[in-house]
């Protein structure tokens, strides 16, 4: 039976590569589309996973997301440390600022201040340079990225001097950085020197980094932090999750992909199906032909689903394949392209290619059942 439906499926060759390029299309948009967007959304939590070290971030109550920068009092630091199970807690600045660079050109950027002592925070990715510069007065360290985008004609090395607020700054090394969400340089330097690349004000420090005694969970921690201080306390992973929840629900990037994910499932549908439909009326005086011969519906609409698993197999592999290769090519290209493709995409993926399978050969099969033997006597 199974020999029969393939020699069926395969000999019209036109339809069969059709049915083959509607699956392979709808699966490698959908792949390519849902990666995409998996890759925009891991950026929103690329500089809360590139700061290392701590367990807990402690913030404003009012805070959405990482970007929604809220200052808490200089004391809380302390405070942080008095509740039970912190093993020590230190201060962070997160803000933006603005560069003049030797050209005389401007650049926003992203400025980080960590805790002067420790230097607890700094990505460790270094390309060149040393951690231990950033003690030095004006120093501060830069991402590739944006190293690139302020000098793009220059290899990567130290030296280069930049001025933020009035005030000079020297590049003592550059590191390698998850991407951000918003695409623009990321420096680091101490947390006293970050407060003067930018206008004072009455409350600078907007995050404490905190970490867990040894065996404590980080989410007991964080629970003591807020019912001692009032602060919000959340784990990395639960920082990440507040992030990328707020892009989720307040931007339209859910949307906009989400809307090319249907359109490439319902194209996909309707190629798979007319095609597959076109396909089983050519084929129905064979199918009338079986069912003479006394070959049962059970049977028959077996066949057909072995017909459309086949298909629809080669079409997933294929479009899988397609789109993992375009993200290969595209990222080295197109480094602000984001694409990230967990194996849950796989997964969806699958269950679309499932799912238009066996929509594309319900249309088969009920022509098939309600088919008469008598037709193949029929001229």
């Amino acid at each position: 039976m199974t020999w029969i439906a393939v020699k069926m499926l395969m000999g019209d060759r036109s339809k069969y590569f059709a049915l083959i390029f509607g699956i392979t299309f709808a699966c490698f948009l959908i792949t390519e589309q849902s990666a995409i967007f998996c890759g925009v959304m891991l950026r929103t939590t690329g500089m809360i996973r590139d700061t290392r070290g701590a367990d807990i971030w402690v913030m404003n109550p009012e805070v959405r997301y990482f970007d929604d920068v809220k200052a808490i009092s200089d004391n809380d630091v302390f405070r942080v440390r008095s509740v039970p199970g912190v093993a020590w807690a230190v201060n962070l600045y997160r803000g933006s600022g603005q560069a003049q660079l030797e050209s005389g050109k401007y650049q926003q950027l992203i400025l980080m201040g960590v805790d002067d002592s420790s230097l607890t925070g700094v990505p460790i990715d270094l390309i060149v340079g040393d951690i231990g510069d950033l003690q030095n007065p004006d120093a501060i360290l830069v991402d590739e990225a944006g190293f690139k985008q302020m000098w793009p004609n220059e290899p990567i090395h130290t030296g280069k001097v930049i001025e933020m607020n009035d005030r000079r700054a020297v590049v003592v090394g550059v590191f390698r950085a998850s991407q951000t969400f918003m695409t623009m340089p990321v420096v680091y330097t101490r947390f006293s020197q970050a407060t003067l690349f930018v206008p004072p004000a009455r409350r600078m420090m907007p995050f404490v980094l905190a970490k867990c005694e040894p065996d404590i969970p980080p989410e007991q921690v964080a629970r003591s932090i807020h019912e001692q201080t009032g602060l919000k306390a959340l784990t990395n992973q639960g920082f990440g999750k507040l992030t990328m929840f707020y892009y989720l629900a307040h931007t339209g990037i859910p949307v906009n992909f989400g809307t090319t994910v249907i359109l490439a499932f319902l194209v996909g549908c309707a190629i798979a199906g007319q095609t597959f439909y076109l396909f089983t009326v050519e084929n129905i005086k064979q199918f009338g032909a079986l069912k003479a011969m006394g070959m049962s519906d059970r049977r028959i609409v077996g066949m057909i689903l072995i017909q459309a698993s086949i298909v629809g197999g080669i079409g997933f592999g294929l479009g899988i394949g397609l789109a993992t290769l375009y993200g290969m090519f595209a990222v080295k290209s197109m480094p602000l392209l984001a694409f990230f493709l967990p194996w849950q995409v796989l997964g969806i993926t699958a269950l679309a290619m499932v799912f238009i399978s066996l929509l594309a050969s319900f249309l088969s099969i009920h022509k098939v059942l309600v088919l008469e033997p008598s037709i193949v006597f029929q001229g």
